[in-house]
C-alpha cells in the first residue's frame, strides 16, 4: 500500500473519482441547500447554534466557560456528544452529565486542540464543536464514499481522529463496508478536506508522528499500520499480527488503538492482554513484549511519566479473563484494575492521577458510563474500599474520550 492516492493504478483511478464526484455533487446540493436555511461557511455545512448549544439544561460556570477538567465523551449510540463533570476532585464522586451537544450520526473518535474546539468523527462527517460554548460550529463532510448513513459496529464514516501537533490539521480514519478505509486531511483554518489518502481496513485508531511529519492509521481488519507522509500522502503499509493473519476477517487477533511513544516514535499496540507490539515505523520493523492481563483489548492511552493504559473489554475465549485495565509502568512491570463489565477507551488527567474508562464498547454489553480509576491507589489488603473504581455516568455508549 505504497505510492500518493493520485499515482495509484490507472485500473483504479475512475471508480474512485467517480464515487468522489459523486460525493462532492451531493455534498455541493446539500450544502446549498443548507446555506439557505442557516448559512454556510467554506467546506461546511453549518448549523446556527443555540445560545447553549445543548440538548440537557446546564450553565457553564462562573466565567461562562466550561470548567477545565470536564470530560467530553462522543455517544456511539446516539448523535451527540456529552460534557460530564468528573466530580470532587475529577474523582467521580458527586459527578455527572452536564450537558449533550447534536453532533451527526454514531459519534466514534474525538479530539481537542488548544483552542478549545473538538473535531468529532461522525458516520456523517467530522463535527466541529465550540467546548466553551457547548455548540456545534459546522460538519466537514467526507470526499470519502462511505454508502448510506447507518449505525452500528461496522457503519461507514469516521472512526479514528487526531490532531496535528501544530493543531493545523486534523487527520481522520474514514470506514468503507466492505473495503479499505481512507485518512483524510482536514484544515482546521478553513475546515476543508485537502487531502485523502489510501489506508487499511476498518482504520479503528489515527495516531502522529511527535514531529507531525506522519500519520498512523490502525488497519483493524488488514492487520496493519498505514504511514502516511504529512505533506505528500506517500503511504507505507506495516503488518502487525503478532499472532499472524489466519481467520482473516473472522479473527479476533487484530490492532485495534494505539498510541506513540514520544521519546523514540514507536507505536505501542496490545494484543489479548498477552502481547504488546511494538512498531518501530522508520523500519516497519516489530517487536514483541509480554503482557499479563490475558483479556480483549482495545483503548490505550499514556500518563505523563510513560504509563502505559490498557482497556481490557472482557473475555473473548474460555480461558480469557474479565475486563480490567492494566497499568503498565515503562520498566514493563504491571498490574490490573478490575472493570465491572466491557468497556471502550480511556483518557488520563494531566498530572497522571486518575484514568477515566469508557463504558461505550464497539460491541453489546456496553453500558452508559464511565469508570474512574485512582491511578495512585496500590492493592491494599488491609483497605480493600480504596481501590474500588467509581462508576459515572455519562452519554449514550461512549466511546471516545477527552479531557478538557
Amino acid at each position: 500500500m505504497t505510492g500518493v492516492r493520485g499515482a495509484r493504478a490507472a485500473s483504479a483511478a475512475p471508480a474512485r473519482a467517480a464515487r468522489v464526484s459523486r460525493a462532492r455533487r451531493f455534498m455541493l446540493g446539500l450544502t446549498a441547500a443548507t446555506a439557505v436555511l442557516a448559512g454556510c461557511a467554506s467546506g461546511t455545512t453549518e448549523a446556527a447554534p443555540d445560545p447553549t448549544g445543548t440538548t440537557t439544561s446546564a450553565a457553564p460556570d462562573a466565567t461562562g466557560t466550561t470548567p477545565q477538567g470536564t470530560l467530553l465523551v462522543a455517544d456511539f449510540g446516539g448523535d451527540t456528544v456529552t460534557f460530564v463533570d468528573p466530580g470532587r476532585d475529577g474523582s467521580g464522586e458527586g459527578g455527572a452529565p452536564i450537558a449533550s451537544v447534536e453532533v451527526g450520526t454514531a459519534p466514534y473518535g474525538l479530539v481537542v486542540g488548544e483552542d478549545g474546539r473538538a473535531w468529532v468523527a461522525t458516520a456523517e462527517g467530522v463535527a466541529v464543536v465550540d467546548t466553551q460554548r457547548r455548540a456545534r460550529l459546522g460538519t466537514v463532510p467526507y470526499e470519502t464514499e462511505t454508502g448510506p448513513v447507518t449505525t452500528g459496529e461496522y457503519r461507514g464514516g469516521g472512526m479514528g481522529i487526531a490532531l496535528a501537533p501544530d493543531g493545523r490539521h486534523v487527520y481522520v480514519g474514514v470506514n468503507v463496508p466492505d473495503g479499505n478505509g481512507t485518512v483524510e486531511v482536514i484544515d482546521t483554518a478553513t475546515r476543508e478536506v485537502t487531502g485523502v489518502a489510501d489506508v487499511g481496513r476498518r482504520p479503528f485508531d489515527v495516531d502522529v508522528s511527535p514531529d507531525g511529519r506522519e500519520v498512523y492509521a490502525t488497519g483493524h481488519d488488514s492487520f496493519d499500520v498505514t504511514a502516511v507522509d504529512a505533506d505528500t500522502l506517500r503511504t507505507r503499509r506495516m503488518e502487525v499480527a503478532p499472532y499472524g493473519t489466519e481467520g482473516g476477517l473472522g479473527s479476533w487477533l487484530k490492532p485495534h488503538y494505539a498510541v506513540v511513544r514520544p521519546e523514540d516514535g514507536r507505536l505501542l499496540l496490545p494484543f489479548e492482554g498477552e502481547r504488546l507490539a511494538v512498531l518501530d515505523p522508520r523500519t516497519g520493523e516489530v517487536t514483541v513484549e509480554r503482557m499479563t492481563a490475558n483479556t480483549h483489548q482495545h483503548g490505550v492511552a499514556l500518563a505523563p511519566d510513560g504509563t502505559l493504559l490498557v482497556v481490557g473489554t472482557g473475555p473473548i475465549g474460555a480461558d480469557d479473563e474479565d475486563p480490567s485495565l492494566t497499568v503498565r509502568t515503562p520498566d514493563g512491570k504491571e498490574r490490573t484494575v478490575p472493570l465491572d463489565g466491557p468497556h471502550e477507551d480511556v483518557a488520563v488527567s494531566a498530572d497522571g492521577r486518575i484514568a477515566y474508562v469508557t463504558g461505550g464498547f464497539t460491541r453489546d454489553g456496553y453500558w452508559n458510563g464511565i469508570t474512574v480509576v485512582d491511578l495512585d491507589d496500590e492493592e491494599d489488603d488491609e483497605d480493600d474500599e480504596k481501590n474500588e473504581p467509581v462508576r459515572l455516568e455519562a452519554g449514550n455508549r461512549p466511546l471516545g474520550i477527552a479531557i478538557l
